[in-house]
């Protein structure tokens, strides 16, 4: 029996994120059949076809809208431009094929709502890119929260960080652009924000601001064009279970290259992680004799699903590349009808955006905002 077709929209570093993961994933992961990778499509006929060769797909396409038409094709992937994803998103599902969309679902709460009525009408599945809820350690941190290790949880904080944009002398280009959204906070806070909802729930109200360190940035031929979003965001929230909250993001933080810091705490403990030492799980508990208490360090190993699939032995460690692979199986999942699936479909997602959105109404006016 052969496996889904698959297209490809986009072929930059998430495109070949998923490529990568739509080449692996019956590799890893036994009873899958393998995907068929039909076409690629990108700006131009000639970088697709380059493309569609380097990533082992059978044509490469200049118009994204010829994968529509190709009955071959059940899935498609989409890792275009932010400003892109509703358009093609909402094609894609009325032409019938399921869809991978890379993260932030939408550059308005209107286009977003838009892809989530799509997905239901036409009742294809549809899941956003947020790989980061597929790390082991992070499904490990969500059943020691249910089971109760740290007891009730009353506080949270969150934050990511990187520093591709911290050089003022950096040129500009799309991801300062308003149509690519407001900047860090659908950037970035949608990964953090994308944990909190499978560890925790939903965001009720809070209160935001946003900042932009560089009212400016070079272009390529020579000149200056102003900053249109924010680099930095960060907001104080609540949540449905009365736990209040904080959620720090910053595109331009020196040093930093892929920090997702989790701050959970708990009645009983807390639980800490962090995505540049993505293999590790830190937990402290009140259980522990007085004369052990202190942040016990959990390697990521077998006995946290689905280590075992890639490694056989602990301490080795997955990367970036593999939480795409698990994501892809996943998607195949709810493809088949599984309803355990550990994804962010586009009903999920939507929540997010709402948060996004309502963070940055809150950053003008200054004031509380209710979801």
């Amino acid at each position: 029996m052969m496996g889904l077709g698959v297209g490809l929209i986009g072929s930059g570093y998430m495109g070949k994120c998923h490529a990568l993961a739509w080449t692996s994933v019956a590799t890893v992961f036994s009873g899958i059949e393998r995907p068929l990778l039909i076409a690629l499509a990108d700006a131009t006929d000639e970088l697709a076809q380059k493309q569609a060769r380097a990533f082992g797909f059978g044509r490469g396409t200049g118009d994204w809208r010829d994968l529509l038409a190709d009955p071959a094709i059940d899935v498609i992937s989409i890792a275009a431009p932010n400003q892109f994803h509703a358009d093609m998103a909402v094609a894609a599902l009325e032409a019938g094929k399921h869809v991978w969309c890379e993260k932030p679902m939408a550059t308005s709460l209107e286009d977003a709502t838009r892809m989530r009525d799509a997905a239901i009408r036409t009742g294809r599945t549809a899941i956003l890119g947020y790989n980061y809820i597929q790390n082991p350690m992070i499904r490990h941190a969500r059943t020691l929260i249910r089971e109760g290790r740290i007891g009730d949880v009353n506080h949270i904080r969150l934050e990511m960080d990187e520093d591709f944009m911290a050089d003022p002398a950096s040129p500009f280009y799309w991801k300062s652009e308003r149509d690519s959204g407001y900047g860090a906070l659908d950037d970035f806070a949608v990964h953090p924000l994308s944990i909190l909802s499978v560890l925790h729930g939903r965001i009720t109200s809070l209160v935001a601001d946003m900042a932009k360190p560089y009212q400016e940035r070079p272009t390529r031929d020579g000149g200056r064009r102003l900053v249109e979003n924010h680099d930095i965001a960060q907001a104080l929230f609540t949540t449905e279970m009365g736990v209040s909250g904080v959620l720090m993001v910053n595109r331009s933080a020196w040093g930093r290259k892929g920090r997702i810091a989790l701050q959970i705490f708990g009645s009983n403990g807390s639980i800490l992680f962090d995505q540049e030492r993505m293999n590790e799980l830190q937990i402290y508990s009140t259980d522990d004799p007085l004369d052990l208490q202190g942040y016990r360090t959990i390697l990521a190993a077998p006995p946290h699903p689905p280590y075992r699939q890639f490694i056989p032995a602990p301490g080795h460690g997955l990367g970036f590349n593999e939480l795409k692979v698990i994501e892809c199986h996943e998607l195949l999942q709810a493809i088949s009808g599984s309803r355990d699936t550990h994804v962010i479909n586009f009903e999920r997602g939507l929540e997010i955006e709402r948060v996004v959105h309502a963070a940055a109404k809150s950053a003008d006016s200054r004031k509380w905002v209710k979801l």
